[in-house]
């Protein structure tokens, strides 16, 4: 699995990269993989206000469907279109091509309660042993 060091992740399987005053939020490689092929994602709409924790967008693969969480609070200021026709880019490149939608985050003090690389990794390793 494929964790990279520069994002922050969630305990329900997000990640977020910080770009200057927005963030941009996906799901991880290995929630990707979990669900299995992704065959629609609901979008939140731009200009929506969100609330770190809480469900915001949905995912729906040949499994079953996934709510996705806002890892922080603030307004969503762009979505992935691209999903829309091509939900697929999500299993495909889950941290580049696959995000769902950038934020301005409300409040800075939320992104230190986001997870390292390292407490994910912790976290995905104590959950298969379990």
């Amino acid at each position: 699995m494929n964790f990279p060091g520069e994002l922050r992740y969630t305990k329900t399987h997000e990640w977020v990269r910080k770009e200057a005053e927005k963030v941009i939020v996906g799901i991880t490689d290995y929630a990707q993989h979990e669900i299995s092929d992704v065959v629609f994602v609901e979008l939140p709409h731009v200009g929506q206000k969100v609330e770190q924790g809480k469900a915001i967008s949905i995912v729906e693969s040949v499994k079953a469907a996934f709510d996705i969480y806002a890892p922080l609070s603030g307004t969503v200021k762009a979505i992935n279109t691209l999903l829309e026709s091509d939900p697929a880019l999500v299993n495909q490149d889950a941290y580049r091509k696959g995000w769902f939608f950038e934020l301005t985050p409300a409040k800075a003090e939320e992104w230190d309660s986001l997870l390292t690389r390292d407490q994910y990794e912790h976290m995905i390793r104590e959950g298969a042993k379990g």
